[in-house]
């Protein structure tokens, strides 16, 4: 019994590795090619997403530094306008203050002038006024003959009624 237990292993032994092999040469015969085609497509997969990934983080790296490269230039055109704006206000306050002294100094010498001429005026006025005094003061003198002491009272009313006037 015992020859043919080890028969039998040995037979199940020799069927099974022949079914392996035969399993084996067909696999080889009939489905080696479609396996390794999908293992080689599976490759080429994994390296066209590898190969994209890394193209994704070049462009992402390459966007990032555009980007900081505008937002350095955003900043210096906005410094640059700041100062510009503060260069064209001082300009701008600068030209209104020489503008107000150039009109201060039109008006005072306006001023003046008006001064010089109410003055020129007035003294005018008074010696107009004066001659009128003298001739009305001449006529009375020659109408009445004075002497000294009646020639000074009449003077001293003229210059009484000059100071009034």
């Amino acid at each position: 019994m015992s020859l043919l237990l080890n028969s039998t292993s040995l037979g199940n032994i020799i069927i099974v590795t022949g079914s392996f092999i035969l399993l084996l040469v067909l696999i080889r015969v009939f489905a080696w090619e479609q396996i390794t085609g999908i293992f080689a497509a599976r490759e080429v997969k994994i390296a066209k997403d590898i190969d994209s990934a890394e193209k994704a983080r070049q462009d992402a790296e390459t966007l990032a530094q555009k980007r900081e490269d505008e937002l350095t230039g955003a900043k210096q055109e906005a410094s640059q306008i700041i100062t510009g704006a503060k260069e064209i206000g001082q300009a701008q306050g600068e030209k209104l203050i020489v503008e107000a002294a150039d009109e201060a100094s039109r008006l005072k010498e306006k001023a003046q002038a008006d001064i010089v001429q109410s003055k020129t005026e007035a003294i005018s006025s008074v010696k107009a006024e004066m001659s009128d005094l003298t001739v009305l003061l001449a006529e009375k003198i020659m109408n009445t003959h004075l002497d000294k002491e009646a020639q000074s009272q009449l003077i001293d009313s003229y210059l009484n009624d000059l100071g009034e006037a």
